[in-house]
């Protein structure tokens, strides 16, 4: 199995010329739009500022529980920052080097390893215990209804007992010859299922107790001559409001699901190398060229369209309020007015990529740079 690493990715070139030459071709289609300046409306004040280790080649991401959020860097390090004074609750330096984001309930945190490690740390950050995945982890765990989840580079979902560690299920879809390395993450549907989209771009709601699949649902299909133009993949963490749930592919669509059944609700032509976010209102993503689209929630309708960030990489959204934030390959953090994507604030971190979604805890807005910045910033 060959994977691409997100952003990689010179979406017009074979694969033969895509794993090498390709990177360095010239295209003034991909040159990043400058920044021009704004008159905010959104006052953006950075609070703190803490540091967990670089990301190197891996996507990581913090994860949020009420006033705290959790982080990790390559290096193995695991930390607990309080997110209303940046204050570190605890640090954790483990003994192997990381490759995905935190999953955490609060009580219990866990991380993956490069080979497959699964360390799971309790409230005071010390280790618990470890496990084995059958392969590279390269999403955040999920931690919760007793269970820690992770997944595997090439698809697969596996459940672990978060009182002892011992495997309770795994569960798998037909592998795909390439696919896009991407931070897939997962999202619980309650105490029922945990929802996943897949290479190929499957969609699925897993069963919590037995690992089976309530149902399995086509977010889009491959299409295309050759293996580069038919990668399909589900990108990011699938969205979940009510009984709602959202997703989209790489080179391919965008849509929602009853959530119950999988039965589509609507969908919409499109492809995203990074993710989505929705809410009761909009669902919101940048696509290939990082032009930030709006649809409605409830049926697709198109509600705006952003290119002025148009080639810089934006990262998977977030929705906070009244605002669409995103950030950027230098490192700038956006926010785009809900009601007509315009910019109504910014603000700067280390100059690093951001990749992930910023995450709210409590009343502070965190996000986690390439280089291990750790910001807090409140929006006013």
């Amino acid at each position: 199995m060959i994977q691409l690493k997100r952003y990689a990715v010179p979406f017009a070139c074979a694969m033969t010329v895509l794993l090498a030459a390709c990177a360095s071709t010239k295209d003034e289609r991909r040159v990043p739009t400058p920044l021009v300046d704004i008159k905010p409306v959104l006052n953006v004040n950075q609070a703190w500022k803490a540091s967990v280790g670089k990301a190197g080649r891996y996507l990581f991401a913090p994860v949020a529980v009420g006033d705290a959020v959790f982080a990790a860097g390559e290096n193995g390090t695991v930390a607990k920052i309080d997110a209303t004074t940046g204050q570190e609750v605890w640090r954790t330096k483990l003994k192997d080097d990381l490759s995905a984001g935190v999953g955490s309930d609060g009580n219990l945190t866990a991380v993956g390893g490069l080979k497959g490690s699964v360390y799971a740390l309790g409230p005071d950050g010390k280790q618990l215990w470890t496990a084995t995945a059958p392969g590279e982890i390269v999403s955040p765990p999920l931690v919760g209804n007793d269970l820690v989840v992770v997944r595997t580079i090439d698809g697969k979902v596996i459940a672990f007992s978060a009182q002892t560690g011992e495997q309770k299920w795994i569960f798998q879809l037909r592998a795909v010859p390439l696919n896009l390395r991407v931070a897939a993450a997962m999202t619980f549907a309650g105490n029922q299922a945990v929802l996943a989209g897949f290479p190929g771009g499957n969609f699925a709601a897993i069963n919590l107790q037995t690992g089976d699949a309530y149902w399995q649902a086509p977010v889009s299909y491959p299409k295309g001559v050759t293996e580069v133009e038919r990668i399909n993949d589900v990108t990011g963490a699938p969205g979940l409001v009510g009984a709602q749930t959202c997703a989209v592919t790489f080179q391919g669509k965008i849509g929602c699901f009853d959530a119950n059944s999988g039965r589509p609700v609507w969908e919409k032509n499109f492809s995203s190398d990074s993710g989505l976010a929705q809410d009761e209102q909009i669902v919101a993503a940048g696509d290939d060229w990082s032009v930030v689209n709006a649809f409605r929630a409830s049926d697709g309708t198109p509600v705006w369209k952003n290119d002025k960030l148009k080639s810089r990489r934006v990262s998977v959204p977030f929705i906070l309020g009244r605002a669409v934030v995103v950030g950027d390959y230098k490192g700038f953090v956006h926010f785009l007015s809900v009601d007509n994507g315009e910019i109504v604030g910014r603000a700067p971190t280390d100059g690093s990529e951001i990749t992930a979604p910023p995450v709210l805890a409590g009343n502070t807005l965190v996000v986690q740079t390439h280089d291990g910045g750790l910001y807090g910033f409140r929006p006013q």
